[in-house]
């Protein structure tokens, strides 16, 4: 268990070291050594033989730490360039070395900061966008060659089968980059990116996309038949939601150089297990206004600042925009989603005091830069200021204006739907539950719900008649009826008007609210990426899963079954072994069984993803836990202890998982709600109007604020803060 002490107005809490990951933000040094000193005439060549061949360099190093035998290209269209210094690079650390990488990463992606002045773009757009869609991490790093500076780069996560096994589960899905390929197929017309038209001859796609998986063209095309032809049944083969968030996103930072333009191009195409395609941004260097391929030119300032918000809505060249954009249901819900964005991240000038922080990081490289694009004048400048023979637009040039012009727009005045979840307590496995909020101003609601991160949300929809648990009808409490098996339950609403939508969460599907399914015998805490936290008897630190029994007697656990298959849920059996009223069990999930002493399975878990079932003697499923992406050394836990939902926390061996305090007056329960706990972004809160104040581990107030709803985090530390209001403390865990 996790101890602290309450003394005097001082919290001691033994926190959560989160390791250094290669793309937190900095400036990264990576010093590349090759053995033959024409390497920039060997990666041209490669470049133009677009085989995928690699230059191999001897070594590199990235932050001292070296690797060997990595392979290099150059990559880019617009931004490489035969005569460059400094041409953007693709660094590949397991080329040769099987399973080498840094932090988990095997490929490394520098972008040269052409047509970005400000060299903020695209880690700012990326750094955004996280909040609400799948995006690559971005941060800076200086390139060495044999000991020379090239200069600094934008380095950017790769979008490959890790990036989509963090967001979706799954490593090898159908997966395609929407990229010029330069491939001429005989008898097909047409545009050369990103086509978004449907061909009946597939092989047509090859001049418009790499295709990232097995041979998938078939998926491909039936995605692009059903976009075109069939739009009816659309949400079968597109996540609209993500496509909404992405497209929202994209008009209002102005970035074209993407599926909302024209000419799309610069963004992938995953399909997940649930059968649905995701478009996914990249290349963001050229937001903010510096791409306008596709505008009537010549483009003036007023035409990026008043983009309209409904862009390409008309052009049948873009199925995506005009397809989406017929449906009223989806501009709203595409309004919504930019709402948010403009409002967390725009309106109250965020993005404008981020840029000048990122600025500042690497303004002393940028100054010695050997081979930028752009005058170190230019560099400071282009925040506030248009620069450039062929001017670049500054970042809050563009966006002040039209943040305005926005704000101005019918879209954004009008009176959304207000959305109380009323949902509080946990519910009991295998039974009909009522979901309901009360919603004011709205003639249409729907319930989006799952019970696995992995599990697309279903949409249910919600009524005030009286008859779906909602009470008495015409209240302005809608409720739907659900059935529950043993998985909490993921949910978000969404409640529109004839004018404007909303959803509830603000950031759904990308943070949802939850309620907990769990009766007295519960899996109370899992740990499948235990390194160097709890041993077992033997000293092995090995998975481990921990029941408890909130009943107020023992239960005899002989012909129960503990399983991570959700097709064989009697793989290993409890021996005759009792766990008392109120107390804890470990099983360690290990593989050694009866050979060691202690309660030990016959298999292990895994930290990419993974179900723990527990299974009563008749068959009848008692509690499951869904988990993905388990962080090392973290526990995830019921909160509160034995009723509460899961979530990633340090780890309560044995122990309630909701430490308590020596001090009377300092109370650890949920009588408000914080989520999502942890988050490296935003904090939501429920149930509470009184004053917020905020702690960190070592007592000192770092926020404060009456009657607030959410708290931006983004800028906290990481680290464990404490969340007051009344006499209730949340523990939460900023990542």
């Amino acid at each position: 268990m996790c101890r602290y002490l309450l003394f005097f107005s001082f919290i001691f809490f033994s926190f959560i070291s989160f390791s250094q990951d290669v793309f937190d933000i900095g400036v990264r040094q990576i010093e590349i050594f090759f053995n033959e000193p024409n390497w920039d005439d060997s990666l041209d060549i490669y470049y133009a033989n677009n085989n995928g061949e690699r230059l191999i360099a001897d070594s590199i190093l990235i932050d001292g730490l070296r690797d060997e035998d990595v392979g290099i290209k150059y990559k880019g269209n617009s931004s490489y360039n035969v005569n460059n210094a400094k041409n953007p690079m693709n660094i590949r650390l397991d080329y040769i070395n099987n399973g080498q990488s840094i932090d988990g990463y095997n490929v490394l992606k520098l972008s040269n900061g052409f047509r970005d002045p400000s060299f903020v773009r695209e880690v700012l757009t990326y750094e955004m966008a996280r909040n609400y869609m799948p995006a690559p991490k971005a941060t800076y790093a200086n390139v060495f060659v044999d000991g020379v500076l090239i200069g600094l780069f934008t380095c950017v996560q790769s979008i490959d089968d890790d990036f989509t096994n963090e967001h979706f589960y799954e490593r090898k899905g159908p997966f395609f980059k929407a990229e010029n390929t330069g491939v001429t197929v005989p008898g097909c017309l047409g545009q050369q990116l990103g086509i978004l038209e449907y061909y009946s001859d597939t092989n047509c796609y090859q001049r418009a996309y790499e295709m990232q998986s097995s041979n998938d063209w078939g998926q491909l095309g039936n995605f692009l038949d059903t976009l075109n032809n069939y739009f009816n049944e659309i949400e079968s083969v597109l996540d609209i939601d993500r496509a909404l968030w992405m497209m929202a996103f994209e008009n209002l930072t102005v970035c074209l150089d993407g599926p909302i333009n024209s000419i799309p191009h610069n963004f992938y195409l995953f399909k997940d297990n649930n059968g649905r395609f995701s478009p996914l941004l990249w290349d963001m260097n050229m937001a903010f206004g510096t791409f306008t391929n596709g505008l009537p030119q010549p483009v003036t300032n007023i035409d990026l600042q008043e983009l309209d918000i409904f862009h390409n809505s008309t052009d049948l060249s873009n199925k995506l925009t005009n397809q989406l954009f017929s449906s009223d249901r989806y501009r709203r819900m595409y309004i919504a989603h930019m709402r948010t964005i403009l409002n967390e991240q725009f309106a109250n000038n965020n993005y404008s005091a981020r840029a000048n922080q990122l600025q500042q990081i690497v303004d002393s490289d940028v100054s010695v830069d050997p081979n930028t694009f752009y005058t170190y004048t230019e560099f400071t400048s282009n925040i506030t200021t248009s620069v450039g023979v062929n001017p670049i637009i500054g970042i809050s040039e563009l966006m002040s204006p039209r943040i305005q012009y926005l704000q101005s727009l019918p879209e954004f005045t009008a009176s959304t739907p207000i959305i109380t979840p009323l949902n509080t307590t946990s519910v009991i496995p295998h039974t009909t539950v009522n979901i309901t909020a009360q919603i004011s101003n709205s003639n249409y609601a729907y319930l989006g719900y799952r019970f696995k991160f992995a599990d697309k949300f279903e949409k249910l929809q919600m009524f005030d008649d009286g008859q779906h648990g909602d009470g008495i009808a015409g209240d302005g409490v809608f409720g739907a009826n659900i059935d529950v098996d043993a998985r909490d339950i993921q949910y978000y609403f969404y409640a529109e008007n004839n004018d404007a939508g909303v959803f509830s969460p603000e950031r759904a599907e990308k943070e949802f609210h939850q309620l907990a399914v769990v009766s007295g015998l519960v899996i109370n805490e899992v740990m499948a990426g235990n390194f160097s936290s709890v041993p077992d008897q033997d000293g092995e630190y090995d998975d481990w899963v921990e029941l408890y029994n909130g009943n107020n007697f023992s239960l005899n656990l002989n012909g129960y079954y503990l399983s991570d298959n959700e097709n064989d849920l009697t793989r290993w059996s409890f021996p005759n072994v009792t766990i008392s009223a109120n107390d804890y069990l470990i099983i360690w999930c290990d593989t050694a069984g009866v050979s060691q002493t202690g309660l030990h399975t016959t298999y292990r878990l895994s930290a990419d993803q993974e179900e723990v079932y527990l299974t009563s003697p008749t068959g009848i499923v008692l509690d499951a836990v869904h988990y993905v992406n388990m962080p090392t050394d973290m526990g995830y836990a019921r909160v509160p202890n034995g009723s509460g939902v899961m979530q990633y926390q340090n780890h309560t061996y044995e122990a309630d998982n909701q430490p308590t305090s020596g001090n009377s007056n300092i109370i650890f329960e949920t009588a408000f709600r914080v989520y999502p706990n942890p988050s490296n972004t935003r904090i939501y809160l429920l149930g509470t109007t009184q004053t917020i104040n905020v702690f960190n581990v070592m007592g000192k107030i770092v926020y404060s604020e009456d009657e607030v709803e959410s708290i931006d985090i983004s800028n906290w530390e990481s680290g464990i803060y404490f969340v007051h209001s009344g006499d209730s403390v949340v523990k939460i865990i900023k990542q």
